[in-house]
């Protein structure tokens, strides 16, 4: 198991339940989406598998380590064996491209090594190798405040496929980019992981490219799982139920009336 939460709870402050008693259990080479409305808790389900929030309540396995047992130095190293992709790259305007995504190994290069890549790019044909993957070659010693929001993040794909992690998680990660470069950027990305036997999980606002690229889906709706099954098995009754009450429903129509929101395992 690469990833294992048990009965998962998280508060943002006494007001805010982000995720409510989550069971959920992710093998090695799975490509998991997780899907829901706004609000729905997938960011805080992320944060908290990447070990960037500890869970208020129950336990968090990750790569066969219990994170919140360990030292603040042994996180660390654990933390360097996942690639995180942002919705919004934390990347500074006047940084190059090739740095950006050279930044990818700074965990395993070390800090001298990564200041002398400043300077100097240490393996600018890697990081050409990871952008000519998102059509991106010709974008290498570009600043990355000339880019589009979509290239950008195609940048900080590009950072975490040049890592090459042994678990991959992504938030969003094709939300402002066009139907066509989202979907060919997902396959890029999915095709990756399968390739490496690397798992996968990435929150998705479009329903159509959750089942399209991955071979398993959640459904979270206020911070619990509604539903966790084979894409093939997300019948449009299940996301009609799902999204229900939302004003915007990106779900295929379904001919069948909505089930109630308490949606069964599949």
């Amino acid at each position: 198991m690469i990833l294992g939460l048990h009965r998962a709870s998280l508060r943002h402050g006494k007001a805010v339940q982000a995720l409510r008693n989550v069971d959920l259990e992710i093998e090695a080479g799975e490509r998991v989406a997780l899907i829901g409305p706004s609000g729905a808790g997938k960011s805080s389900l992320l944060n908290v598998l990447s070990t960037a929030i500890k869970p208020t309540e129950g336990e968090l396995r990750v790569l066969g380590e219990q994170p919140w047992n360990m030292g603040n130095r042994s996180r660390q190293r654990l933390r360097s064996r996942i690639g995180l992709v942002h919705q919004a790259p934390p990347i500074p305007g006047r940084q190059r491209v090739v740095t950006a995504v050279s930044a990818g190994r700074l965990a395993e290069w070390g800090l001298a090594r990564g200041l002398l890549n400043l300077l100097h790019p240490l393996d600018a044909e890697g990081a050409r190798k990871a952008l000519a993957e998102l059509d991106l070659a010709d974008k290498l010693f570009a600043q990355c405040g000339q880019l589009s929001g979509g290239q950008l993040q195609r940048v900080g794909i590009a950072r975490v496929l040049y890592q090459s992690p042994e678990l991959l998680l992504a938030d969003e990660p094709v939300s402002a980019m066009d139907p066509v470069l989202a979907d060919h950027t997902l396959g890029v990305l999915c095709r990756n992981a399968r390739e490496r036997n690397v798992t996968l999980v990435a929150s998705l606002h479009n329903v159509e490219l959750a089942l399209a690229h991955f071979p398993r889906v959640i459904g979270l709706r206020d911070g619990q799982v509604m539903f966790d099954c084979a894409a093939a098995d997300v019948a449009p009754e299940r996301l009609r139920a799902l999204y229900a009450n939302e004003h915007l429903v990106p779900a295929p129509a379904a001919e069948a009336d909505a089930m109630a929101v308490q949606i069964p395992r599949c």
